[in-house]
């Protein structure tokens, strides 16, 4: 079956970095378009950055331009979101998700706080 499991969240201070991975199981995953998805407290889950299949083009939430690169590894099937120069208001748990047909998956979560 479809798994999506993510790695590498925690607690940074302002202006620090991580990266975060997902690792991908139960479908071809050099063929679909991949996404990172957050949620704040009290908020809605919001976009934050998308690669597609072999080209690997790219689309940031206007949030984390110039500060968050997704990428991926089509040999490990992992996808990767390295977080630089991190705010407070980047503190939220972070998903991994991806559309197959008519169909989203969504990975457990991990939690990124920005905090001194």
């Amino acid at each position: 079956q479809v798994q999506l499991v993510e790695s590498g969240g925690g607690l940074v201070q302002p202006g620090g970095s991580l990266r975060l991975s997902c690792a991908a199981s139960g479908f071809s995953f050099s063929t679909n378009t991949m996404s990172w998805y957050r949620q704040a407290p009290g908020k809605e889950r919001e976009m934050v950055a998308v690669i597609t299949t072999i080209a690997g083009s790219t689309i940031y939430a206007d949030s984390v331009k110039g500060r968050f690169t997704i990428s991926r590894d089509n040999v490990r099937n992992t996808v990767y979101l390295q977080m630089n120069s991190l705010k407070p208001e980047d503190t939220a748990v972070y998903y991994c998700y991806v559309r197959l047909w008519s169909t989203g998956y969504w990975g457990q979560g991990t939690q990124v706080t920005v905090s001194s």
